[in-house]
């Protein structure tokens, strides 16, 4: 199998939590050209147990985030199986001794990755669905002046407390199953998996897109139950649990203002983003509702509410499931770049 991604590596990384990964890496993937003045950059971060080809659907040419103009980075986030992973660490870190990753500990190191790799010292944008957008509000209020934009969408600055529930559900599914053996498992637990798959299927699409059929009408399954099994269950499976644990953690204990800088204000975080951005909720996702963030805009100082107007739920915004939801993101990101 070919490699289409490299490797940053990091050394020892000391994390928010107090553990410290010891010989770190960061894979990271760039599309298109570093401008000699090094101002056409893009920083695009990885979601929910996605990797770097998974959020190519939104790069390409006549694209908003087109490899012809721009320099595009897509570092894959701590956890996801690429970068240091339970999957992939060494004794005696590995496995369920993988150490609690923040928002915070990923956005550190990418910014380590863009600066001193690449001596880039100014971002054009940052963007991201759902977890990637987690890690682009990191980006805004982290390091403000560093961006003229950025665009998440599908995801916020914060885990809900009914989000953070949501997530117990999945992660109840997962280690319920006895073969998961609190991590240790030597076959993946595959039972675990589908059930996962399964909680997480009532929650990544809408109410409205169920009652539409559009699992049949629009991705052309043959049932409810193929789609659950096919798609659903398909989509888990192949992913190590444990990694999809590290990641989860990192969701849940997602929040801007908890680091040194803003001490818990979450308030003050959001008020420190001077990017110009756009916030895209997905009309009927379930877990970043846009009531969260409008929220977050209204206490952000350059920011303006761009729901998306979709009832694909949470999937409005990736990985490129809908091609309208597709289409009306990318123009989005157009006009932010063109401002």
């Amino acid at each position: 199998m070919t490699v289409d991604y490299k490797i940053f590596e990091l050394g020892d990384v000391s994390l928010q939590r107090g553990a410290t990964i010891r010989g770190a890496k960061l894979a990271y993937k760039t599309y298109g050209t570093l401008s000699p003045a090094k101002d056409n950059v893009i920083v695009y971060p990885t979601w929910y147990s996605g990797q770097h080809y998974e959020n190519e659907w939104l790069i390409g040419p006549g694209r908003a985030l087109d490899p012809d103009k721009y320099f595009i980075i897509v570092p894959n986030m701590l956890g996801n199986g690429l970068s240091s992973s339970p999957s992939n660490t060494p004794e005696p870190y590995n496995g369920p001794r993988f150490p609690q990753i923040t928002a915070y500990d990923n956005v550190m190191v990418q910014h380590r990755l863009v600066t001193e790799l690449f001596g880039i010292e100014h971002v054009r944008l940052v963007t991201g669905w759902s977890m990637g957008a987690l890690q682009t509000f990191h980006w805004g209020a982290l390091f403000p002046d560093m961006m003229d934009l950025i665009a998440p969408f599908c995801g916020s600055a914060k885990c809900s407390r009914h989000n953070f529930v949501f997530l117990e559900g999945v992660k109840a599914a997962l280690t319920a199953d006895a073969a998961f053996a609190e991590g240790w498992y030597v076959d993946k637990p595959a039972r675990g998996l589908r059930a996962m798959a399964r909680v997480y299927a009532g929650w990544g699409f809408s109410q409205a897109f169920y009652r539409e059929k559009l699992d049949i009408e629009a991705l052309g399954y043959s049932s409810l139950e193929d789609f659950l099994v096919a798609f659903w269950e398909g989509f888990f499976l192949p992913k190590d649990a444990n990694n999809l644990l590290t990641m989860l953690w990192t969701w849940q204990n997602g929040d801007i203002s908890d680091n040194p800088l803003y001490g818990g204000d979450l308030k003050a975080a959001l008020g420190a983003i001077k990017a110009k951005a756009f916030v895209m909720p997905g009309q009927t996702d379930l877990y970043f509702p846009p009531e969260d963030s409008e929220f977050e805009v209204a206490h952000m100082p350059n920011a303006t509410l761009v729901p998306v107007p979709s009832i694909w739920g949470h999937f409005a915004g990736g990985p490129g499931t809908n091609p309208t939801d597709v289409d009306f993101i990318d123009a989005k990101l157009k006009d932010l770049l063109a401002s």
